[in-house]
This record gives C-alpha cells, structure tokens and sequence, in this order.
C-alpha cells in the first residue's frame, strides 16, 4: 500500500475533547472520526488492526472447537421477554416499532437468540457439547459516551455460547475459554489481570473479568502481588485486623445527638464514638418482578457500601436509595439518626416491613453507636447480635488499598483502576430454564442445557493496546495486530536512485508475505518520519544516502533502536524480525 494513495488523516495537535491516551492517539494517527457521541467510523488503518484481532480471535475461538455464527442485530421483542430481560436492560437497550407497530430492539448480546437456536435443534446429550460464536456489531444506548472507543453505543464484539449437559461440562467449557482467552491477549500484546467479578445482568453462578492497568479504565479492581488473587472491587473481598470491643452494656443507652448528621459528626461530637465503632445505616428499595421492599444495609461507620454486592444479594433486583419521604413514613426519622435497633417493629407499625442485611466486618461487634430512629439521637452500647435482628449476613462492603489480602496471610491489597478486554460467566441454566431449552440425558431424562456466556470487545483490545503500548511520539503497536508489518519510507522522491531502490524494496517485501506500507509521498524526511512514529508501525526501514554503498536504515519502533542493513538482506531480516515471537 502506498502512503500517497492510502487514507491516513493525521492530525498534529491533541484535539481538545479528548481525554485518554488511547482515544488521543486513534484521532491523531488518523485511525477514527466521531459521527456522533459514542459512535465512531473506524477508518482503514484502525479496520486493519481490527481484521487482525478478529483473525486471532477466529483462531483461538475455532482452536477450542468454536463453530462461527452470524446472527441478526435486529431482535423481537418476545425472544427478550421469555429470558425476562426486555425490562432487565432498562434504557441500555435501543428499542424501536416497526411499520405495522411491533417491538424491536437492538441486540446488545446474544444469549437469548443463541438459545432459541438450541432449544430448537438440540435433543439428546449427545449433541453436547457445543462452542457457537459470532463476531458482530452490538448496540448499548451509553447514558455517557466517552473516553473514544471505550465507551460507545455501537461496537464490535466476540461473544461465544458454550452448551453442556451438566455442570461439569461447563467446568471444562468455562476453563477451555478461560485458556483460550489467555492465549488471545497474549498474542495481541496485553498484560492483563484475571479477577473474580460480578454476573449482573448476564446472570449466572461465577465469572472472570479480564482487566488492563491503565487509568482510563471505569473499573477499579484489587490485586495482591503475594498469590496473585484479584477481585473487581463489585465482588473483591479483603481481611481485616480484629478490632476488640470489651464488654459493652446490659442495654443500649439512648443519648441526644442535636445537629449529627453524618459520621464524621458523631466523631467529633462529646460523647459520640470513633467511625469504625459506629454503625452505617442506609435504606434502599428493592424491586423484583415488580414486588417492592425496603432493606436496610448496615456497615461499620468507616466502611464504604458495593451497592453491586448488595444487589447481587438480593438476586440481581433493581436498587434504589430510599426517598426521604420514605425513609421517614418508614421509621419515623430522618437519614443521620437511623439505626437497625427496634427498626423492625417499629416499620410494622407503620404498615411496612423491612429486610436487614448486615456487613460481615460487624459480625460478633460489641459496645456500638448507632442512630435511634428519633430524630437527633443515637444509641451508645449496641450488641448486634443481641439488639439488631438481621436477616442475612453478607460482604457488602467496598475494599481499599492496604487491607490483608483474604487468600494469604501476609500480602496487602493494592487498588488500581483498569479496564475491561473481556468478560467470561458461567450462565447456568438461567437462560435454558426460562427459555425451554433442553435435552434428554443419558438416562433418558430431560434435564435444561448448562451454558456459559464468553465476550470480548473488539475496539476495546486496539484501545487498550495504544494505553499499553505509546510514548510521547504515538502509538507503538503490537506486532501481532499492527496495521503493516513495517513502513519503507523514501527520503527523497525527486532523486531517482533513493525512488527506484525504495520501489524494489517494496515489491520485495510484498513478495515476501509482509504487510508493506511504502512512504512515497512528496514530502521531507522529518515529517516522514514523524508520521511513521504516529501511527507507530513496528519496523521502519529508511531509503536514504546510504543506499549508494549498498545500505538501509533499519529502526525499530518499540527500541528506537537503528541497524544498518545491506539492501539485498534487508527482506530476510525484517521478516524474521516481524514473525519473532508470534504464535
């Protein structure tokens, strides 16, 4: 391909409205355009990198028994309701009417319609197992587009389906994906770490969230460098030290708290008590199927709440933080003076029932302070187990950096931001029960098909490898999924000698089975090379001065490092430079 003839859209300044590395280095290397916010036209250096992702995804995916799929993006609405999520998705999902009035939407996932495939063709065990997937447009309506391709409302992505007969098929079709996965960002040049996340929406009994390190990520996760354990913060859980709280009171005492409103109040107010002996109190709403209740959420007063942790126990229902109107209807108080202490009864008196889930760090806590329902006074003395009447205990707190690792006994965790690639559950039979898929098993029983849900964002792999992989010259692509192989840049067009030996060169490499970009353009060497750093291609090899002793300049992005070659070794040399390490 030659520069001159090839659409390469540089930019020279960082355009104002963007903020992160990746989204920066895609507009100024002349890889995308924004038609709008959260939809972007990738444009042909960019659709390169992405055929090379799909090619090692089509890879690994069909190296583990994948058979390729292509399925509608354009889904009915009912195919949506059988799986109960046409609600679930809430204003994520686009929706629309065709002429005649029926609903559509646009498909943000595959599960159901993946499904609906094998409740109708698969009958017997011995079908199973299957590994469908498909590489496709998605569609999800981002309240907030931004930070460039990684938060959009129209993307590529790999999903695969696995469908088993029972749980321990899924085990070895999950762990299949997981390895498989590996290999996957291996290849495309990731550093990434494997966490314990949150199934949400997705449903299922576990998954696994493949994270990159890098500051423009939306997620925070916890790792420790001692065994390596690693939890998005929405499950991550952490070991703390023992807090020894004495013999406490035969009561709870009520005392007058005038102006407390928060916990930082009550520390400093006389008599009050230190926020890791104080008792959070915060109500929300719960909704599930349309049934609605109130749950109080109790934690230790310098702890922060995983509002995921809490809706994960309560089945995946709708959480909302309670109104203050309904806070008050419910308990007579407003937030500052709430408490768990007599809040039961206190809300059947008024009609209502409330549901309390406690934090696990409270567990066994004596001598508490806590809100008394009244409002501008607290209780000193409080006993959870013996004056609180909890219903469930469960982690639901936010972990932070510098608590005890829960997997060993002397590493700390380390909180850091990073950004999902990629995203495995273990879907059970939540989709197959729902939807009516199943199949008779080898006793000649009819038992719902055990399946897994496995995705990766396409664009999120290219973005995340510029966040990985750039310096303050441009991006440094990995070889693997670099846009060419390497770039022969001519130095001069007008002196015939440099123009025809760059031309040879080119032809050359082609032959050779190497993605060849050719810089013929009528411009200086300077600016030739400034680009060829932009858009960051792994080899550079310089048609110059040197050509008339029989030499080309051979420089290598990622090193910055500059070999002299002998032009008829030079093909052999970037050849075995570019497939060094590739699988």
């Amino acid at each position: 391909m030659r520069w001159s003839q090839y659409f390469i859209p540089t930019l020279r300044e960082d355009p104002a409205d963007a903020e992160v590395i990746s989204h920066k280095l895609l507009l100024r290397a002349g890889l995308v355009r924004q038609l709008a916010a959260g939809i972007y036209s990738l444009l042909p250096l960019a659709h390169r990198v992405n055929l090379k992702i799909q090619q090692i995804l089509r890879e690994e995916m069909n190296r583990i028994g994948g058979q390729e799929f292509y399925l509608p993006a354009l889904n009915p609405r009912e195919i949506w309701e059988e799986s109960g999520r046409w609600t679930v998705m809430g204003d994520n999902m686009f929706r629309l009417k065709d002429r005649k009035g029926a609903d559509l939407c646009l498909g943000m996932t595959h599960e159901e319609i993946f499904t609906s495939i094998a409740r109708n063709e698969i009958r017997s065990y011995k079908q199973l197992p299957q590994v469908w997937y498909q590489i496709q447009m998605k569609f999800r309506d981002e309240a907030r587009p931004k930070s460039g391709v990684l938060r959009v409302r129209q993307f590529i992505m790999k999903d695969a389906y696995s469908f088993d007969v029972n749980e321990a098929g899924l085990d070895k079709s999950f762990e299949d994906q997981r390895e498989a996965y590996k290999r996957i960002f291996n290849r495309c040049g990731l550093k990434y770490t494997i966490v314990e996340a949150s199934s949400g929406a997705m449903g299922g009994s576990a998954s696994n969230e493949f994270m990159v390190k890098t500051d423009a990520g939306e997620d925070l996760i916890a790792t420790c460098d001692s065994c390596g354990y690693a939890g998005n913060l929405e499950k991550a859980t952490s070991r703390l030290p023992e807090i020894k709280d004495g013999i406490g009171l035969d009561e709870p005492v009520e005392f007058p708290t005038p102006g407390v409103r928060t916990i930082e109040d009550l520390t400093k107010f006389p008599g009050g008590a230190e926020s890791d002996r104080q008792i959070k109190t915060l109500i929300f709403v719960s909704t599930k199927d349309g049934e609605s209740e109130f749950v109080l959420a109790l934690l230790r007063g310098d702890h922060q709440l995983q509002e995921t942790k809490l809706s994960d126990s309560l089945a995946g229902a709708e959480v909302r933080p309670a109104q203050p109107e309904e806070i008050r209807n419910l308990l007579g108080a407003d937030a500052g003076s709430l408490g768990g202490v007599g809040a039961k009864a206190k809300a059947r008196e008024r009609g209502k029932e409330i549901r309390i889930l406690a934090d696990l760090a409270l567990k066994g806590r004596r001598n508490m302070t806590t809100g008394a329902n009244k409002d501008d006074h607290h209780l000193r003395g409080v006993s959870i187990s013996r004056d609180i009447a909890v219903d469930r205990w469960i982690d639901l707190r936010t972990v932070t950096s510098g608590e005890g690792c829960p997997q060993c006994e002397d590493g700390t965790l380390e909180v850091f931001k990073a950004l999902e690639i990629g995203h495995i559950f273990k879907l059970g039979t939540k989709y197959s029960v729902s939807m009516g898929a199943s199949v008779l098993n080898q006793e000649g029983k009819e038992v719902p098909i055990v399946m897994g849900s496995y995705g990766i964002g396409v664009e999120r792999i290219m973005a995340s490898a510029i966040e990985l992989h750039h310096d303050a010259d441009g991006i440094i692509w990995p070889k693997a999924i670099a846009p060419f192989d390497c770039i022969v840049t001519i130095t001069n067009m007008k002196q015939d000698e440099l123009r025809d030996a760059g031309e040879r060169l080119y032809d050359d490499l082609q032959r050779a089975g190497l993605d060849v970009l050719l810089d013929d353009r009528e411009e200086r060497a300077g600016v030739k090379f400034k680009d060829a750093d932009l858009i960051g291609i792994p080899y550079r090899i310089t048609i110059g001065k040197k050509v008339s002793d029989g030499l080309v300049e051979l420089f290598e992005r990622r090193t910055k490092t500059t070999e002299d070659v002998r032009i008829k070794d030079a093909v052999e040399r970037v050849q075995a430079l570019a497939l060094a390490g590739l699988l």
